[in-house]
């Protein structure tokens, strides 16, 4: 598990209103969540038709059209 290094800032009236983090644990963060999207898009589209490569260009070349 990540550990996060979380400093809470707080308003006037102590109430919570931000995080800070080191920006190396940010990143890391974002690389986790981005190859958690990719995963997801890969496992949604597992049985969809497969192209080649001819024909994946021909199909984008048209959908820019």
């Amino acid at each position: 598990m990540l550990k996060i290094h979380k400093k809470i800032l707080f308003d006037e009236n102590q109430r919570p209103v931000a995080v800070q983090i080191p920006i190396d644990e940010f990143e890391k963060i974002e690389e986790i969540i981005e190859d958690y999207g990719l995963a997801k898009l890969m496992d949604e589209v597992k049985d969809d038709e497969r192209l080649g490569l001819d024909e994946a260009r021909r199909k984008r070349l048209w959908e820019l059209l």
